[in-house]
């Protein structure tokens, strides 16, 4: 009995099986596929980008620039001095340079803090000869001064020409 049960059951399922697949599939034929023709703006674009790359080719720089003239990163430039005629060199006295040298008009702008291992480290703002000094201590800020101390509202300031310390503070 159980022979006669399978052998229902697998050819039934057969049956069934090939009734989906029949189902599923049609017997109609494909027509073919429908091709556009490209339209003329797509032939004219192909041609204004060979266009457009004959002229970047065009455009393209052929010599080096030359250096700047002037620093973009410095407020002003030093004026530059006119050659003095040499008949008046030759007749202006010597003058004694007994005076102590001048000291640029330096100014302490501002001072700023981050947490460091080691406590506080400052970093000094200082403005002269028109510019801005961003410094910390043992750089220099001119080629005559060397920051060596910045307090919460003073900055000292080693004089390399003579020696000397100069003190900034914030007003």
């Amino acid at each position: 009995m159980h022979v006669k049960r399978t052998a229902t059951i697998v050819l039934a399922g057969a049956a069934l099986a090939a009734w989906l697949a029949g189902a599923a599939t049609s017997n109609r034929a494909l027509p073919d596929p429908i091709v556009t023709p490209r339209p003329a703006i797509d032939a004219s674009g192909a041609d204004l980008a060979s266009e457009i790359a004959k002229l970047h080719e065009r455009l393209r720089p052929t010599a080096t620039p030359r250096t700047p003239a002037r620093n973009l990163f410095t407020f002003r430039a030093a004026p530059a001095a006119a050659p003095a005629p040499r008949a008046a060199l030759a007749e202006a006295p010597v003058p004694v340079l007994n005076a102590a040298p001048v000291q640029p008009p330096l100014k302490l702008s501002g001072i700023g803090e981050d947490p460091g291992p080691d406590g506080p480290v400052r970093t000094a703002f200082i403005s002269g000869d028109g510019q801005l000094f961003i410094v910390k201590e043992g750089e220099q800020v001119t080629p005559r001064y060397r920051v060596t101390r910045i307090a919460a509202d003073v900055v000292e300031l080693a004089d390399l020409v003579d020696g000397s310390t100069r003190r900034l503070a914030l007003r």
